[in-house]
């Protein structure tokens, strides 16, 4: 594939064209959907039901994987950091209309800094649990950042700000709809999916839009990329930021420093003596990413503060560091600390006895002709959200790539159509009873007579 490279733009701008309005019915697929809609129609468990599908998803996702890279790239070139609403609203109206066309019912929820996107498809059969998608249309990205670094396709990978974390997943979810549409079926469960606008600080506001959608689901889907190899994404470490303020007196370096409390040896000393207590502490990561204090050399500083990265990997080790963090005391007369958690996501850890869900998916993947499977991963997002209270959980239905938060941000084009699939696939077949009762098999979910 020749090196292709478009041109960058730095404001918001309306894409050409979306999934769904590139998606159209061929006649030699009709025979094959009719079988299509009357085995998912069918409430038979997944072994019945998925002969009839795979070669019409496949056939069509290859077709339509054309329309979504061409979704991703312009996805990307609206650009859509944390905290900057206007940008962000104007990336959800256009991400509202794309869904809207595959048969969406759209709201919007105000958030403290850009809305959240609520999305809801009818299913089949109503009476039956939902299934509940999450993602985010916010970037590490500042704005600005098209300017010399512009969405670019090339040698297989599409790179750009964004295009992986989580532009890519986005216009996949849209893309797998517009399938179902195109081929005249509507999801099987009925389906809502959560588009948060602040995921990458920690989703402070978002988390109460997201946890509103679980009572009554029956798994909870994430659309984060997966690892790098295309494993899907198991558990996940729960993460926390907290920022340590120190107050101290200030003082004139030279003639009076006894009068003073240096707030920043007192921050240095503190995260010193944090980084030993932690580095003991298993199942437990600090990073300091950020450290300020002080105006001059020669006065002694009266503030200073650092904000910490905290990841776990076991429930018990977050609330042990973060109850810790609480109650530190100034090692230094005349100096006070405080702590703030800014944003906190549990810890989502690997269930024991199996995975209910990751086996319906490597199933209905295996009948696609594709090869998955799942492993923890050491990051965080939305999902933790629901893995933490024992939900079925999987992450890392996104697009596959690499590089995400880097400048070598990039999806694999060759993944997409697999993806598409393998997403139709999921909203097309019954999900079958992920948590069983003590000693059964899990067993495909019937609508009652």
């Amino acid at each position: 594939m020749s090196p292709h490279t478009t041109t960058p733009t730095t404001t918001p701008t309306t894409t050409s064209t979306s999934p769904a309005t590139a998606a159209t019915a061929t006649t030699a697929a009709t025979a094959t959907v009719a079988t299509s809609r009357s085995a998912v129609a069918d409430p038979a468990a997944d072994d019945e039901t998925l002969p009839t599908l795979p070669g019409t998803l496949t056939a069509r996702a290859r077709t339509l994987s054309v329309a979504v890279r061409r979704r991703c790239a312009d996805l990307a070139r609206i650009e859509s950091p944390s905290g900057d609403a206007e940008r962000l609203n104007a990336l959800a109206e256009e991400l509202s209309a794309g869904y809207r066309a595959t048969g969406a019912e759209v709201s919007r929820e105000k958030g403290a800094a850009g809305d959240h996107l609520l999305l809801h498809w009818r299913g089949q059969h109503e009476d039956l649990p939902h299934l509940l998608f999450v993602g985010h249309h916010d970037t590490v990205w500042p704005a600005g950042i098209l300017a010399d670094w512009p969405v670019t396709e090339h040698d297989g990978v599409l790179s750009g700000p964004g295009v992986l974390d989580m532009k890519g997943g986005l216009a996949l979810l849209e893309g797998a709809f517009a399938l179902l549409a195109d081929l005249g079926l509507r999801p099987y469960h009925s389906v809502r999916v959560v588009v948060t606008s602040d995921e990458e600080v920690g989703s402070p506001d978002g988390r109460r839009v997201v946890e509103r959608q679980f009572p009554g689901a029956a798994a909870v889907l994430g659309l984060e990329p997966p690892h790098e190899d295309g494993r899907l994404k198991t558990a996940r470490r729960g993460v926390s930021r907290v920022k340590l303020t120190v107050t101290g007196h200030e003082a004139h370096a030279g003639n009076h420093p006894e009068d003073g409390t240096s707030a920043v040896d007192e921050l240095v000393d503190q995260l010193v003596e944090i980084r030993d207590q932690l580095g003991h502490q298993p199942g437990t990561e600090l990073n300091t990413g950020r450290i300020r204090g002080g105006t001059r050399a020669n006065v002694i500083a009266g503030q200073a503060e650092a904000e910490l990265g905290l990841r776990f990997a076991t429930p018990e080790a977050q609330r042990s560091t973060l109850d810790s963090l609480a109650h530190l005391t100034a090692l230094r007369p005349g100096a006070l600390i405080t702590t703030e958690v800014l944003s906190s996501r549990p810890a989502w850890p690997e269930r024991s006895g199996g995975n209910a869900l990751l086996h319906h998916v490597r199933t209905l993947a295996a009948a696609l002709g594709q090869q998955v499977d799942g492993a923890p991963a050491g990051g965080a997002g939305d999902t933790n959200l629901a893995g933490a209270r024992g939900l079925p959980t999987l992450d890392g239905l996104g697009a596959v790539g690499a590089g995400p938060h880097a400048r070598d941000e990039r999806i694999e084009l060759d993944q997409l159509a697999p993806r598409i699939a393998l997403l139709a696939g999921l909203l097309a077949v019954p999900m079958p009873r992920l948590r069983p009762r003590s000693g059964a098999a899990p067993e495909a979910v019937r609508p009652r007579p």
